[in-house]
């Protein structure tokens, strides 16, 4: 019995070509030109902290006479801030942290706290009080200046320590002006959370202050970390209402304090003032590189449900 013998099957040709390459104006239209946008948006930002960078570096203290960004280098400026003891740059620099550190601890603890009330309890005027946080938002700081001022100066006759010239008195404003915005941003994160883990705690004869402080704040830790951060900023930057509250040169912050440098028309140190706005910004950057992996989550996850 004889067998057929079929044909060994052709090897498969691979058949798919090489892609050809498109030309430079097609490859710019389609994602090109968003490689030349990033760049640019780069270029605006960067280019006026390297010139004040060039500036604190420039021994001439001024910025008309800075022909080009760092052709000449110095660290003078540097050592005259340091050098009047009628600016002292170091004690302004130790108020601002301390009032940003207090401003930012307080604000997210009294945030966090009423972000729950908010999310977990259901009382009357609840929603009058969501409504109110957002009403708050629309009216700038800036408004209540005079109103802020002629307080601070009646609580100055009753209680000095808080009144005008007292950092306690700036912080308890900056609190004021916070609580608003953040508390309802924390209240978007804490409906995030499951209200299931509220109940098996309630279950299992937890109160709402154990919920709150062992398992809530650990959950809500990147919202957390975004408000502190963001007060922090507020806090350490603010010049006007500082200016208003702080007269005395010892307890001023550095937003006021640099401002000496160049507020009078006829001795301003711009070298100096752009050696100082350096310094100042260095705590902000540690503390923003510290937690800017909390940002994206935090913003994301808190914006989901609300």
């Amino acid at each position: 019995m004889t067998q057929t013998l079929q044909p060994a099957a052709p090897l498969s040709q691979d058949r798919t070509a090489p892609k050809p390459r498109r030309n430079f104006g097609a490859w710019f239209k389609d994602k090109g030109w968003r490689h030349l946008v990033g760049v640019a948006i780069g270029a605006f930002a960067l280019l006026p902290l390297a010139y004040v960078l060039s500036a604190a570096l420039n021994p001439s203290g001024t910025l008309v006479s800075t022909n080009g960004l760092f052709s000449t280098l110095s660290f003078g400026n540097f050592q005259d801030l340091f050098a009047d003891p009628q600016k002292p740059f170091a004690k302004w620099f130790v108020n601002t942290l301390v009032i940003g550190l207090v401003t930012s601890a307080g604000t997210v603890f009294l945030g966090a706290l009423a972000a729950y009330s908010f999310s977990r309890m259901r009382f009357r005027g609840r929603r009058m009080g969501l409504l109110t946080l957002m009403l708050l938002q629309m009216f700038p700081q800036m408004l209540g200046v005079v109103a802020i001022f002629l307080l601070l100066s009646g609580i100055s006759d009753v209680v000095p320590w808080l009144g005008l010239g007292s950092q306690i008195g700036l912080i308890m404003v900056y609190l004021g002006g916070a609580l608003g915005v953040n508390t309802y941003l924390m209240y978007g994160f804490f409906n995030t959370i499951p209200t299931s883990l509220d109940e098996a705690a309630r279950i299992d004869g937890a109160s709402h202050i154990q919920i709150f402080f062992t398992i809530i704040l650990r959950l809500v830790t990147p919202i957390l970390a975004i408000v502190g951060l963001l007060s922090f900023i507020t806090a350490t930057g603010e010049f006007l209402i500082a200016s208003i509250v702080l007269n005395d040169p010892d307890t001023q912050t550095l937003a006021v304090g640099l401002y000496s440098f160049v507020g009078d028309n006829q001795s301003r140190t711009w070298g100096v003032f752009s050696a100082g706005a350096v310094l100042a910004a260095l705590p902000v950057m540690a503390l923003f590189l510290f937690l800017q992996r909390y940002i994206t989550s935090g913003l994301i996850a808190g914006s989901v449900k609300g």
